[in-house]
């Protein structure tokens, strides 16, 4: 079996995927950062992990995709514009598994991004100048480290927040490095802000929608697509 390193934003993502079968070491946590992103997947690299999978939740730049839809992107587009492909093989078994399933999966393009893109107005810039599904924080650091050490890279997402909706001001303030919401730091923001109490209810009910979704994925095909 292919030895598979997995590394997620948060916490509850790693709990997720922490089912699958080829995993080489626990999923490293990045909280939300490229840059520890970039230092978990060298990490999983050197720990011998042959494959590497960028895995959890992604805001929709695609004005299509609804909370809870899954992504197995073709390619991430790099913050200067560059593009590295995902493995063509393993993305073909992973979406058979899935659609045998009766899960169905988005292809397109993935764009990475070093900061939080959290207006309607941001995403939709975006998705105009690169045509990418979703956007997260973690992917192309993992597709970077993936290329330079020559292993196969992957994607799976699933929608949270869509296109049209944006991120209250506390959202990425409250993640911590271990990939942990902090409530104390949303109670405090939302104390100060109450009107964005019922976007963050939806925020809520709408990142469970995509958790449930890859929860869904990884029980139904828990091999990911491995081995190659």
């Amino acid at each position: 079996m292919t030895r598979l390193g997995v590394v997620t934003g948060l916490a509850t993502e790693a709990g997720i995927v922490a089912r699958a079968e080829p995993l080489s070491e626990a999923p490293a946590i990045s909280g939300a950062d490229s840059a520890r992103a970039a230092e978990s997947a060298g990490r999983l690299i050197a720990q011998g992990a042959e494959a590497l999978l960028s895995f959890g939740i992604a805001g929709a730049l695609s004005p299509a995709l609804r909370p809870g839809a899954l992504i197995l992107p073709s390619a991430v587009v790099l913050p200067d514009g560059g593009r590295i492909e995902t493995d063509p093989r393993w993305r073909q078994k992973l979406a058979a598994c899935l659609e045998g399933q009766g899960l169905t999966a988005a292809g397109g393009p993935l764009l990475g991004s070093a900061e939080a893109v959290t207006t309607p107005k941001a995403k939709a810039a975006l998705f105009a100048r690169h045509g990418a599904l979703a956007v997260d924080m973690e992917s192309h650091a993992v597709a970077a480290a993936a290329q330079a050490a020559g292993r196969p890279f992957l994607v799976l997402r699933s929608v949270a927040d869509p296109a049209e909706r944006a991120l209250p001001g506390w959202a990425m303030a409250a993640t911590g490095a271990d990939g942990r919401v902090k409530p104390g730091v949303a109670i405090a923001a939302l104390s100060r802000r109450p009107w964005q109490v019922p976007a963050s209810i939806r925020l809520g009910l709408e990142t469970r929608s995509a958790l449930k979704a890859l929860g869904r994925a990884v029980g139904l095909c828990p091999h990911l697509g491995l081995p190659l």
